[in-house]
Protein backbone atom coordinates (compact mmCIF):
# COMPACT_ATOMS: atom_id res chain seq x y z
CA UNK A 1 0.00 0.00 0.00
CA UNK A 2 3.32 2.04 -0.12
CA UNK A 3 3.16 2.64 -3.59
CA UNK A 4 -0.15 4.30 -3.39
CA UNK A 5 1.36 7.72 -1.75
CA UNK A 6 3.94 8.77 -4.39
CA UNK A 7 0.83 7.75 -7.28
CA UNK A 8 -1.60 9.87 -5.33
CA UNK A 9 1.13 12.73 -4.69
CA UNK A 10 1.87 13.09 -8.06
CA UNK A 11 -1.93 12.74 -9.04
CA UNK A 12 -3.25 15.65 -6.45
CA UNK A 13 -0.11 17.56 -7.27
CA UNK A 14 -1.58 17.52 -11.03
CA UNK A 15 -5.29 18.76 -9.78
CA UNK A 16 -2.96 21.56 -8.30
CA UNK A 17 -1.52 22.46 -11.03
CA UNK A 18 -4.40 22.44 -12.71
CA UNK A 19 -6.14 24.64 -10.46
CA UNK A 20 -2.99 26.79 -10.68
CA UNK A 21 -3.12 26.96 -14.51
CA UNK A 22 -7.13 27.33 -14.54
CA UNK A 23 -6.27 30.74 -12.00
CA UNK A 24 -3.92 32.10 -14.17
CA UNK A 25 -6.04 31.51 -17.58
CA UNK A 26 -9.08 33.61 -15.80
CA UNK A 27 -6.95 36.03 -15.02
CA UNK A 28 -5.92 36.44 -18.50
CA UNK A 29 -9.44 36.28 -19.89
CA UNK A 30 -12.24 38.65 -21.10
CA UNK A 31 -15.10 39.35 -19.05
CA UNK A 32 -17.89 36.26 -19.95
CA UNK A 33 -19.67 37.46 -23.28
CA UNK A 34 -21.27 35.51 -25.81
CA UNK A 35 -18.99 37.30 -28.11
CA UNK A 36 -15.92 36.41 -30.36
CA UNK A 37 -13.48 38.92 -28.00
CA UNK A 38 -14.54 36.57 -25.13
CA UNK A 39 -13.78 33.40 -26.80
CA UNK A 40 -10.78 34.51 -28.37
CA UNK A 41 -9.46 34.99 -24.87
CA UNK A 42 -10.42 31.50 -24.05
CA UNK A 43 -8.98 29.81 -27.18
CA UNK A 44 -5.64 31.47 -27.50
CA UNK A 45 -5.17 31.31 -23.39
CA UNK A 46 -2.17 28.79 -22.71
CA UNK A 47 -2.99 28.32 -19.22
CA UNK A 48 -6.53 27.31 -19.89
CA UNK A 49 -4.68 24.52 -22.06
CA UNK A 50 -2.74 23.62 -19.77
CA UNK A 51 -5.01 23.05 -17.21
CA UNK A 52 -6.95 21.07 -19.42
CA UNK A 53 -3.85 18.78 -19.83
CA UNK A 54 -3.11 18.57 -16.43
CA UNK A 55 -6.73 17.51 -15.54
CA UNK A 56 -6.65 14.89 -18.54
CA UNK A 57 -3.55 13.06 -17.05
CA UNK A 58 -4.56 13.10 -13.69
CA UNK A 59 -7.86 11.71 -14.84
CA UNK A 60 -6.19 9.10 -16.30
CA UNK A 61 -3.71 8.39 -13.45
CA UNK A 62 -7.27 8.66 -11.00
CA UNK A 63 -8.61 5.92 -13.59
CA UNK A 64 -5.53 3.72 -12.63
CA UNK A 65 -5.23 4.28 -8.82
CA UNK A 66 -9.18 3.26 -8.32
CA UNK A 67 -8.56 0.32 -10.65
CA UNK A 68 -5.54 -0.92 -8.81
CA UNK A 69 -6.19 0.05 -5.26
CA UNK A 70 -9.09 -0.03 -2.83
CA UNK A 71 -11.64 3.18 -3.11
CA UNK A 72 -11.28 2.86 0.66
CA UNK A 73 -7.60 4.11 0.63
CA UNK A 74 -7.45 5.99 -2.87
CA UNK A 75 -10.53 8.04 -2.76
CA UNK A 76 -8.78 9.87 0.53
CA UNK A 77 -5.91 10.83 -0.67
CA UNK A 78 -7.02 13.50 -3.22
CA UNK A 79 -7.21 15.45 -0.35
CA UNK A 80 -3.24 15.77 -0.41
CA UNK A 81 -4.01 18.56 -3.43
CA UNK A 82 -5.02 20.57 -0.48
CA UNK A 83 -1.47 20.44 0.96
CA UNK A 84 -0.25 21.44 -2.59
CA UNK A 85 -2.73 24.53 -2.91
CA UNK A 86 -1.47 26.02 0.54
CA UNK A 87 1.37 25.77 -0.81
CA UNK A 88 0.69 26.99 -4.24
CA UNK A 89 -1.11 29.84 -2.39
CA UNK A 90 2.15 30.72 -0.32
CA UNK A 91 4.81 30.78 -3.27
CA UNK A 92 2.89 31.29 -6.21
CA UNK A 93 0.34 33.82 -5.20
CA UNK A 94 1.85 35.03 -2.31
CA UNK A 95 -1.05 34.75 0.19
CA UNK A 96 -1.37 34.97 3.83
CA UNK A 97 -1.74 31.66 5.67
CA UNK A 98 -3.28 31.85 9.56
CA UNK A 99 -1.90 28.91 11.42
CA UNK A 100 -4.90 27.33 11.68
CA UNK A 101 -5.03 26.33 8.10
CA UNK A 102 -1.32 24.82 8.21
CA UNK A 103 -2.89 22.91 11.51
CA UNK A 104 -5.37 21.59 8.95
CA UNK A 105 -2.80 20.78 6.38
CA UNK A 106 -0.77 18.82 9.25
CA UNK A 107 -4.01 16.72 10.04
CA UNK A 108 -4.75 15.92 6.48
CA UNK A 109 -1.12 14.64 5.70
CA UNK A 110 -1.28 12.20 8.97
CA UNK A 111 -4.73 11.40 8.12
CA UNK A 112 -3.53 9.99 4.09
CA UNK A 113 -0.02 8.44 6.41
CA UNK A 114 -2.86 6.58 8.50
CA UNK A 115 -5.31 5.54 5.74
CA UNK A 116 -2.09 4.23 3.53
CA UNK A 117 -1.01 2.07 6.48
Amino acid sequence: MWNLIPLACLQSLLLTVGQVMLKFALMRMETFGWNARFWRSVILNWPFAACGLCYAIATILWMYLIKKFPFSAVYPMVSLSFVFGMFAALFIFHEQIPATRWLGVTLIVLGTLFIAR
